[in-house]
């Protein structure tokens, strides 16, 4: 089974168990990972939602119940490390212009020969071509 990393917003709706029909065919057919990066805007998402797209028009009770989530994250999900993939995420920044959650994105992906995964308002012309461009398949998910 091939690896699907996931952006911010897939995360959370995985945890939240708001997965979208589209979103399930992906958890279903593909071992689930995300970045640290994707993983800590989350977490800072959760703790001080201020307006954003992530959680900041969920209610506390939502927050506080993906917070559980979070800090128990299921083993099913694994959490790329930066360790191993740095310097290649700052070539890839370099090369196309990247920002770092970008690279790191990417980078992660090469490292699980896996799918990047993001959701319909992420989408970006700049990953999608670097994606292209580095072989990583790119999946455009919708909610």
């Amino acid at each position: 089974m091939t690896h699907a990393v996931l952006d911010d917003h897939l995360l959370r709706d995985v945890l939240a168990g708001e997965v979208s029909e589209q979103l399930a065919d992906v958890v279903e057919t593909h071992e689930l990972a995300t970045t640290n990066m994707y993983f800590v805007r989350l977490c800072k998402s959760v703790v001080a939602a201020r307006g954003g797209q992530l959680t900041g028009r969920w209610s506390i009770e939502q927050r506080r119940a993906l917070a559980r989530r979070l800090v128990q994250l299921p083993e099913s999900i694994q959490v790329l490390p930066m360790r191993r993939i740095g310097f290649r995420m700052a070539e890839l920044a370099d090369a196309h212009r990247l920002s770092t959650l970008g690279a790191e994105a990417i980078a992660a992906c090469e490292q699980v020969s896996g799918s990047l995964c993001v959701w319909e308002g992420d989408d970006g012309p700049g990953i999608r071509a670097a994606a292209r461009a580095a072989g990583v398949t790119y999946v455009v998910v919708a909610r």
